[in-house]
């Protein structure tokens, strides 16, 4: 099954600020339980996307491109963590 066109409804400003406000939650907060990042940007992304649309109208489009970049971003964050942190050693 070709999932690939889930990549239509990426929106690459929601997603920016979800994987921006997921690392700082992460960072900023130690004690705020890791399994509810990826929840927190679905639901910012959800946010954000329904605000950048306002003018054209809110529809399930708009929500689930808005469900989709905020989930991306939790899957962004995790490679680039993965990539920069090699054999648990991190590059310096």
């Amino acid at each position: 099954m070709d999932i690939t066109f889930l990549m239509d409804y990426v929106n690459l400003l929601t997603l920016g600020i979800c994987l921006c406000v997921g690392f700082a939650l992460k960072e900023a907060f130690p004690k705020f339980n890791n399994q509810y990042i990826p929840l927190s940007a679905l639901v910012l992304g959800c946010i954000i996307n329904v605000l950048i649309n306002l003018g054209t109208g809110i529809n399930a489009q708009v929500i689930l491109g808005g469900m989709i970049s905020g989930l991306a971003s939790t899957g962004l964050y995790e490679m680039m963590r993965n990539l920069l942190d090699k054999d648990g050693k991190k590059e310096e």
